[in-house]
């Protein structure tokens, strides 16, 4: 039961396993619960963010949007799916990228679309922010997160 619901989260974000024995370390280092910690951290990636905002359709495809360079944090182009954003980050749509066919559908879709509490979003600018760290209720991830931390605390 504990693999599965560890191999459940990293398909759900598309991670890796070394990238997620990484995850998981970093949450063991942090202040509080160690399973609400990963659940962030796995929250707080760029690629996620740009799916919670809505400017994805998926986790996969705003890892490509990513990639190809289609955003940047804080005035700077970021091209890395990884990415883990904090407080007070803004996320913003570069002005290449807005003459592609594929992100002006998804806008004309994003207002349909709920967009979490610990994001700001302004789909008039194409740009977000995070407001917050989410908070276990937030996240809406169907995992069992404390069978993860027993499987890794063996």
């Amino acid at each position: 039961m504990q693999l599965r619901e560890k191999q459940k989260l990293r398909r759900i974000y598309g991670v890796l396993e070394a990238q997620f024995a990484r995850y998981f370390e970093l949450a063991e280092r942090k202040k509080g619960i160690t399973g609400e910690s990963l659940l962030q951290i796995l929250e707080t990636r760029l690629d996620n963010v740009v799916y919670r905002m809505g400017f994805a359709s998926s986790r996969a495809e705003a890892r490509q949007l990513v990639r190809h360079g289609s955003f940047t944090v804080n005035g700077v182009k970021v091209n890395i799916p990884s990415y883990l954003l904090r407080v007070g980050d803004e996320i913003k749509l570069r002005e290449s990228a807005l003459e592609s066919p594929r992100l002006k559908q998804l806008f004309a879709e994003a207002p349909d679309r709920t967009v979490p509490d610990w994001l700001d979003v302004d789909a008039v600018k194409m740009t977000g922010r995070v407001k917050a760290m989410p908070l276990r209720e937030q996240i809406d991830v169907p995992v069992r997160e404390h069978l993860i931390v027993e499987l890794y605390s063996r």
